[in-house]
């Protein structure tokens, strides 16, 4: 049995109270999806600026009522630290994953960026340590490592940042242990690599690349490819996201807390070979995908040109084994995109 299918057992036999911030979004929707499967009482916190009221709806309609029943939905926003107090009142487990992403957008508004991660960030700090919660788990990201051109990324060696997001999300790290250090509060930050999975926006400038492409080959438009392709992810399924936050969550072990961890699978793959992969996935589906091409197009500012994570720190502190390979979770979220996406091309 691996260490996240004896903390699944646990859960399923004695309950916690947790707090997902960003619950209606991908990343919380799908912790919220888990956690109320496995018998657990959820506080959730989202504004929508980024979250949807239809991924609340379809983890309820997954869940089923009794499990539903457990779970309660404040409206707020982390800027406001009311918002934060009431969230985290009772509270045991914080996942914080609340917060404004992507490159483009932190260059185009870096005010509003740093007013979601880095003030929303403190606020939540606070209100966890005046609330004595156990656990502060949150999502850091791989663009803290910035222009340092190593790979694998190892959690303590970074170099500068390429945008004001990749700064908000350094400067959580750096809360996060101050506040470790000043008020004793024991958090885990989760460097994520590329996550995707059901629940991704695919509409809107700043959606991510997978669902993004899955709805321009649906609906054969024109997709579009930054730089020559040759730029690599290491994609990582939503399912082992969800893994490593309740690993973190409930570790018993202290050499593993108050650290940082790489979220991700050690892999490599090109914009290029992700194409081609979903391309074949949708073939059989949508005839026109045979004759689809992509268009390329400029680099993106702000992007690194390859990025791969070294896994090995969270795999021998938190007990990390990915479920799903990159093939086998587009499997899986192409049966998500499919379902919901042909019902609007």
């Amino acid at each position: 049995m691996t260490k996240y299918q004896d903390i699944q057992q646990q859960l399923k036999t004695r309950q916690h109270r947790w707090l997902i911030t960003g619950v209606a979004g991908f990343i919380g929707s799908n912790l919220l999806e888990t956690l109320l499967k496995l018998n657990q009482n959820v506080v959730g916190l989202d504004n929508f600026s980024a979250g949807h009221q239809h991924n609340l709806d379809q983890v309820r309609e997954l869940v089923g009522e009794a499990a539903w029943r457990n779970f309660k939905f404040i409206k707020g926003d982390i800027r406001n630290l009311q918002d934060c107090q009431l969230a985290c009142e009772g509270v045991d487990y914080v996942l914080h994953h609340a917060a404004l992403g992507s490159v483009p957008r932190s260059i185009e508004d870096p005010i509003l960026s740093n007013e979601s991660n880095v003030t929303g960030f403190v606020n939540m700090l606070v209100a966890a340590r005046d609330h004595k919660t156990k656990r502060f788990v949150y999502a850091a990201s791989s663009s803290t490592y910035g222009d340092h051109p190593g790979l694998p990324k190892v959690e303590s060696v970074i170099g500068k940042p390429l945008s004001p997001y990749a700064v908000t999300k350094y400067v959580n790290e750096l809360y996060a242990d101050v506040f470790n250090r000043c008020y004793g509060i024991d958090s885990i930050g989760l460097r994520y690599f590329n996550v995707f999975g059901p629940r991704q926006d695919p509409n809107g400038a700043y959606a991510a690349v997978i669902p993004q492409w899955v709805a321009a080959l649906i609906k054969n438009q024109t997709l579009y490819i930054n730089g020559d392709g040759e730029t690599t992810r290491d994609f990582c399924f939503v399912d082992n996201i969800v893994q490593a936050n309740l690993l973190s969550a409930l570790t018993e072990d202290k050499a593993a807390l108050n650290e940082i961890y790489n979220v991700a699978l050690n892999d490599s793959t090109s914009l290029n070979q992700l194409y081609k992969m979903m391309s074949d996935l949708l073939k059989d589906d949508f005839s026109h995908i045979s004759e689809h091409k992509p268009v390329y197009q400029d680099f993106r500012a702000g992007d690194v040109r390859h990025s791969q994570a070294d896994i090995s720190k969270a795999q021998n502190l938190l007990g990390f084994a990915p479920t799903h390979t990159v093939d086998q979770g587009l499997g899986e979220a192409m049966a998500w995109y499919k379902k919901n996406l042909q019902s609007t091309s």
